[in-house]
């Protein structure tokens, strides 16, 4: 189990004319679920690329396991911090699915059976078990969207971030994306997730961080970030909450009702209390 603190982190880009991050503190327990959201902009992206040393900061620090990130090489730094992009042709090289999948977890030295067993469970999760041969470039964008995912997953590193998971991605697609973060959670993996989806983090997430322009503006749980208290700083980001936040918060059922709860209120029902 791995946790992160990103102390003051401020990364200027361009020479000094863009300041992406503007002294951001933030601590992730090992084995949180924590979702980052906020406007195109925000600093979403630049403060992730951080954990894996993709970007290394102009000032403050990112410690990982309480080792200070900037002393770590990208590759040491890759077995700890699996970064899945938002773009997948962005990562994905290899010519079968197979190979992509294989490929990380090779270069972390696994071999044999333990390697076949993280390559076939990352091939499972992500709906592409039987696709092995195939190129990836056969696939749509939403399975090779799925296919980086997988080829993160493989390396079974103990944190997992995910840059727009969600993006193409139909219903099932999206149910695929929840059980990986859940699963990952359960074996006590952290991970984090930069999402627009917003009801996707208000199901899927236990904390929830929003950022503006380069800051942390809100940190909590779901339910008091989709608060009707949180709103005016929600569209301060051109964010909206979930329908069933609102809904909800009409209905008396709070700001994260699960859909039993909402069916039985529309219904003129009372709750059962079932999840």
């Amino acid at each position: 189990m791995t946790d992160l603190a990103v102390e003051g982190l401020v990364h200027v880009y361009r020479e000094g004319s863009v300041r992406a991050l503007d002294g951001i503190d933030l601590h992730i327990g090992a084995g949180e679920r924590v979702a980052l959201i906020g406007q195109n902009g925000s600093g979403k992206t630049t403060l992730v690329r951080h954990l894996n040393g993709l970007l290394r900061p102009t000032a403050g620090r990112v410690m990982v396991d309480g080792q200070d990130a900037s002393t770590m090489t990208v590759a040491q730094l890759a077995s700890r911090v699996g970064l899945v992009f938002q773009d997948p042709d962005r990562q994905v090289f290899a010519g079968s699915v197979r190979a992509e999948v294989e490929f990380g977890p090779r270069n972390l030295g696994r071999s044999g059976t333990d390697l076949h067993d993280a390559v076939a469970a990352a091939l499972d999760v992500t709906g592409l078990t039987g696709d092995e041969a195939t190129n990836p470039y056969d696939l749509g964008m939403a399975r090779r969207k799925l296919l980086a995912l997988a080829s993160v997953l493989a390396m079974r590193t103990p944190v997992l971030v995910l840059d727009e998971p969600t993006t193409g991605q139909d219903a099932r697609g999206v149910e695929r994306v929840r059980t990986v973060v859940k699963d990952a959670a359960t074996d006590g993996r952290t991970v984090v997730a930069i999402s627009h989806d917003m009801r996707f983090v208000a199901e899927t997430f236990e904390r929830v961080v929003v950022l503006r322009a380069g800051t942390v503006i809100l940190d909590g749980s779901p339910d008091d970030v989709f608060a009707p208290s949180s709103w005016e700083a929600l569209r301060s980001t051109y964010l909206e909450p979930p329908l069933p936040a609102v809904v909800g918060e009409r209905l008396g059922l709070g700001s994260t009702p699960t859909d039993a709860h909402l069916v039985h209120a529309l219904a003129g029902k009372p709750s059962s209390g079932a999840p």
